[in-house]
């Protein structure tokens, strides 16, 4: 009869630790500072549970063998404290590649450990730097980016100051594996990341069904790359190049279309013969040469070409130096201005009058990245395509990666 009455108490108190282990989550949001302007979340439990269900559902998974660095230390064993949302963000007015994220520390010395026995090199003030990663260790918290620079301001603001920025995960996330969230003032724009079987899908709309069919007849095309944008997404883009691109320079529609091919290069050299002769000498190589065609789209062409001019992005030769992939050749037409490759000029594809960018994946762009690592070009070979679409309010953007056995999840 004891044992009975021990059963009930029992499976509350296994009811109670399952809720809080697998579906209770803190949604502080205590490491986003009051200047962020882009925020990047990630339910770490959502994640997790996505993990473990595509683990079980696939049995061919279960006997991997796992090969262990016995001088390294896992991640489970680095002293990291495992959040329940993972909050990365962007500073405003700094580089679009730095990003940032604070991790807290159960044990600083065993996460200090970690990081020299996964090869970060120390380079003072408690910095370790691997590659690209920087990690601060402050007390017992880390700062992680892309870029030392603003690790003193990130801990004013987050460790030192009174008036500390404590946000909910409710303002920008709402069932999604994780979301992006653009912060301006008091303006907030969300969108939803989630997880699928061979994809990523990024959008602030459940309505995707005409983004689909753009996608299918950019494929048709068959080009590395194809896009159309309007003058308001310019102005978007525009923000990595030059903010005042469109306004300044009245463009109000791009067009553009692209081809990765694979061509000899010729190397000349010169040295001497026995006899102290010149002699020229010719080696080739194969690179991987862009073929391209840009139309700019423009309410006054002229006016188009003196911005251009004036912010030295034509050379003498007519050159549009603002893109790294010469040589290339800037006219003016009576709607604008066309900017092609003159090594091998590619006519221009059919519009679809829709706003969209499609890049095709290729081995030709694996092969031409020699400074990925491993893990990135495996990553990258198993992409199939990329694709950005808007339509009025509506945004989607789809990470497609090519069928496989097993999710990606379980491949990346």
């Amino acid at each position: 009869m004891n044992k009975k009455k021990l059963i009930v108490p029992l499976v509350i108190v296994l009811a109670v630790a399952l809720y809080f282990v697998c579906f209770y989550k803190d949604k502080t949001l205590k490491f986003v500072p009051k200047n962020a302007d882009v925020i990047v979340l990630i339910d770490v439990k959502k994640l997790m549970g996505q993990y473990i269900s595509s683990f079980i559902a696939h049995p061919s998974k279960w006997s991997g063998s796992r090969t262990k660095d016995k001088k390294g230390i896992s991640l489970k064993d680095s002293g990291i404290r495992i959040p329940d949302f993972l909050q990365i963000f962007h500073l405003k007015d700094t580089r679009f590649s730095e990003w940032y994220t604070v991790v807290e520390l159960k044990d600083p010395q065993q996460f200090s450990a970690y990081l020299k026995s996964n090869q970060f090199i120390s380079k003072g003030s408690d910095v370790f730097q691997k590659d690209q990663i920087f990690i601060k260790i402050v007390g017992e918290h880390g700062i992680v980016g892309t870029s030392a620079l603003a690790f003193e301001n990130i801990n004013q603001m987050i460790f030192q100051s009174s008036d500390r920025n404590t946000r909910s995960a409710d303002e920008f996330i709402h069932s999604s594996l994780g979301s992006i969230s653009f912060i301006s003032g008091e303006k907030i724009q969300n969108f939803s990341i989630d997880l699928k079987a061979d994809e990523i899908e990024i959008k602030n709309t459940e309505e995707t069904g005409n983004f689909s069919s753009v996608v299918a007849e950019a494929k048709k095309k068959k080009h590395f790359l194809d896009a159309e944008l309007d003058a308001e997404n310019i102005k978007k883009y525009a923000l990595f190049f030059d903010k005042k691109l469109a306004d300044s320079a009245q463009i109000y529609s791009l067009k553009s279309t692209a081809d990765l091919e694979q061509v000899n290069d010729t190397i000349i050299t010169y040295g001497y013969d026995d006899n102290f002769n010149e002699i020229e000498k010719k080696t080739y190589q194969k690179i991987i040469q862009l073929n391209y065609v840009i139309e700019l789209q423009s309410k006054a062409p002229e006016k188009s070409w003196q911005y251009f001019q004036h912010k030295k992005w034509i050379n003498a030769q007519n050159q549009f130096t603002a893109i790294p992939f010469q040589p290339n050749l800037i006219e003016k037409s009576n709607e604008g201005l066309i900017i092609t490759s003159t090594k091998k000029p590619i006519p221009s594809s059919p519009k679809l009058k829709e706003n969209y960018i499609f890049i095709a994946n290729s081995p030709l762009l694996l092969s031409s990245l020699s400074t990925l690592t491993a893990s990135e070009k495996r990553i990258l070979s198993d992409l199939e395509y990329v694709f950005y679409g808007n339509k009025a309010e509506s945004y989607w953007m789809k990470i497609k990666a090519k069928k496989g056995e097993l999710p990606l999840i379980l491949r990346w």
